[in-house]
């Protein structure tokens, strides 16, 4: 019986020893292994964590100044959106702006802010985080609205407060506000760089191909769209009121304005469009990656078969060449209309500038 328990204690320290030196052979083993480098965090994580950041440390430079001052206090709406998190990143690097919009009383009246708006939507802060209190609108509206969008536009169903004209007449004929000169535009052709309505709807009527909807971007008062509405086509206009009432124009004359800025996803779903026009906001003040994302969100929101049309696109002439015609034809889309000219005012003759219009198909499969 001795021996037994003898060898039976035997056995256990032998195996507790077995276990010490596995456990040191395996702790020797990891510890001569070199580490391995921690992995990259993700562009996009790192932009929310710095979004996060950013706002922590705002509404913490908020909190602490706001006991010596009511008026100081953080927004509860802005608190709010800290934690439901639908503001776009780009809200981070304005953070006195987004909080100096966030400061209303609500449910009364909205500060009469919408140029402090489109400060934040142009700096990337869109869609813009939604706020409890009732827009204002003109005190006195007209008794009719004009069912021909080229008759004059009504100065009465103007909130003025933001602009420096006070009324549409004011504004120079090149800015799409004079109607007389807009009822003229897309119908008569004064140079190659031109394309007129009926030459684009006979070159898609060739193709077999339907233009039924698109989208005109930088669409100014929305006279594209206003021109396509007897062919039955219906176009959607993005466009800013910087300086003046673009929007506003657009939406009296019948037509509907996105309140969309160039650098944002298109606010479409995905082949549904027939035609997208880009007019002269489209151009070489657009940072070259950024236009080739837009690009290719162009590409998205079209059908196969579908066309993209640079109407007077500008650069310079080496850059078109170089950057911007690249840009384009990693697209893939056929080349219906390419026609390139020089830019003749002071500006496109003191930087070498040239026009290009374009009309591009896209394949109908890839």
């Amino acid at each position: 019986m001795g021996l037994t328990m003898g060898l039976n204690l035997l056995l256990l320290v032998a195996m507790v020893a077995t276990n010490i030196l596995s456990l040191y052979h395996l702790s020797s083993t990891i510890q001569s292994k070199p580490t391995p480098p921690p992995a990259p965090v993700p562009d996009h994580l790192r932009h929310q964590l710095n979004t996060i950041r950013a706002t922590l440390t705002h509404l913490t430079r908020l909190r602490s100044t706001s006991s010596s001052s009511a008026s100081s206090a953080t927004p509860s709406d802005l608190l709010l959106y800290t934690h439901l998190s639908p503001m776009a990143s780009s809200c981070r690097d304005h953070p006195d702006l987004l909080h100096t919009y966030m400061t209303y009383t609500p449910f009364s009246l909205c500060p009469d802010d919408s140029q402090l708006a489109e400060s934040l939507i142009l700096r990337g802060c869109h869609p813009l985080p939604r706020r409890r209190c009732f827009a204002r609108t003109p005190s006195k509206l007209p008794s009719s609205l004009p069912a021909d969008p080229f008759s004059p536009l009504p100065d009465s169903a103007v909130l003025w407060t933001k602009y420096s004209c006070k009324s549409f007449s004011c504004f120079d004929g090149g800015l799409g506000f004079n109607m007389k000169l807009e009822a003229s535009r897309f119908t008569s052709s004064g140079s190659n760089l031109d394309l007129t309505i009926p030459q684009l709807l006979q070159i898609a009527k060739d193709a077999s191909s339907v233009i039924r909807i698109g989208l005109d971007i930088g669409g100014g008062t929305g006279t594209f769209a206003a021109k396509m509405k007897p062919y039955n086509v219906t176009v959607v206009s993005t466009t800013m009121s910087q300086g003046a009432p673009y929007n506003e124009a657009t939406a009296l004359r019948g037509l509907v304005p996105l309140h969309a800025p160039l650098q944002q996803r298109l606010p479409v779903f995905d082949g549904v469009v027939d035609l997208v026009r880009c007019g002269r906001a489209v151009n070489r003040w657009i940072p070259t990656v950024a236009m080739e994302f837009f690009f290719y969100d162009v590409d998205r929101v079209l059908r196969g078969g579908g066309y993209l049309w640079l109407d007077h696109f500008f650069s310079k002439g080496a850059d078109l060449q170089k950057l911007y015609a690249p840009v384009i034809g990693k697209l893939g889309y056929k080349k219906v209309k390419w026609t390139m000219a020089n830019k003749t005012d002071s500006s496109g003759v003191k930087n070498g500038e040239v026009y290009l219009t374009a009309l591009l198909q896209k394949p109908v499969s890839r």
